[in-house]
């Protein structure tokens, strides 16, 4: 059996802030965001719009356009950085509102890297659990997290969801090929989320970077996590019609491809118009690259991310 995506929805904010919008209040301005970037605008979530609005919101859409009965559900997993509260899971609160009542549900937090992660985890228990309808999320409302006085991070996010289906096939030349983790916890330092003022019992802070550091191992641990996927499932980057990375930064997707030699001209790239959305990037870039026609049914896809923790993966997919 084989785990296909059989469908995808995404949400994003309605509000729209753009790089002149922040060089208003910022000593910044477009030219200096999108050079360093590839960032133009990016989507932000309002007071009353929670991780959980997004996510409903997204699988809401979903439901409606695969005409999936909620109680045909068996398993709903999302994503996420930015629970709404540190219990319960956002998951629980998108079984609850769309009424998948016999589904279980619970959130998985590996950053930017999480939607790969809650792929792996999926694919493993549809097969191991032989769950034949799971609900696969990434949400993030990654812009509650940001020192927006603080140009070196509030620049690079945004917020946004993406839902996808995913069902049983016993179709061998579609779907989850392979998925492959890794993390290092001796590197948690250069990517994280203090508290405010120290105050450690909170479930609110400020997104710390050491940006220069993150963006050396984003290049390095994403092309040696792709290179490593390839090799064990007996193929080449010739095999693969479009790589599809985690949207944080223009230049690191760039730098990567000149310096490992995979072709840029295969990689989707949206980091223009959402920013970084953490563990939703890759959901919403994929979604718009099969509204635009770039990716097709029957492409092979090459998704790949690095996250905060560290953590880091790639996963081969068969549309």
């Amino acid at each position: 059996m084989r785990t296909k995506i059989t469908s995808i929805a995404t949400y994003l904010p309605e509000k729209v802030v753009t790089n002149d919008d922040l060089s208003k209040s910022l000593d910044t301005s477009h030219e200096w965001i999108y050079t360093r970037t590839g960032i133009e605008s990016r989507h932000v979530s309002s007071d009353e719009e929670l991780t959980s609005t997004l996510a409903i919101n997204a699988t809401t859409k979903l439901m409606q356009q695969a005409d999936v009965d909620p109680m045909s559900v068996d398993a709903i997993i999302v994503s996420t950085t930015t629970g709404d509260t540190r219990f319960p899971s956002c998951a629980c609160k998108v079984q609850g509102a769309i009424g998948a009542y016999r589904a279980f549900a619970f959130d998985v937090n590996a950053a930017c890297a999480g939607f790969i992660y809650a792929l792996a985890v999926a694919d493993s228990m549809m097969k191991a659990m032989k769950l034949r309808k799971v609900l696969l999320i990434a949400s993030e409302t990654i812009t509650k997290f940001v020192d927006w006085t603080d140009r070196s991070t509030c620049v690079l996010f945004g917020d946004g969801a993406g839902a996808m289906l995913l069902e049983q096939t016993e179709d061998d030349n579609t779907g989850v090929i392979a998925t492959k983790l890794y993390a290092n916890g001796e590197e948690e330092k250069y990517n994280s989320i203090l508290a405010h003022n120290g105050e450690q019992n909170g479930n609110r802070g400020y997104i710390t970077m050491a940006g220069r550091t993150v963006f050396k191992y984003a290049i390095d641990y994403m092309a040696m996590s792709m290179n490593e996927i390839l090799a064990e499932s007996g193929m080449t980057i010739d095999d693969i019609d479009w790589i599809i990375p985690h949207q944080a930064n223009r230049r690191i997707l760039e730098s990567m491809c000149k310096m490992r030699d995979f072709p840029l001209e295969k990689v989707i790239i949206t980091t223009q118009e959402h920013a970084n959305t953490s563990s939703a990037s890759i959901p919403l870039a994929l979604k718009d690259a099969m509204d635009g026609g770039t990716v097709k049914s029957g492409n092979t896809l090459l998704f790949t991310a690095l996250g905060a923790g560290l953590t880091w993966g790639s996963a081969i997919v068969r549309i």
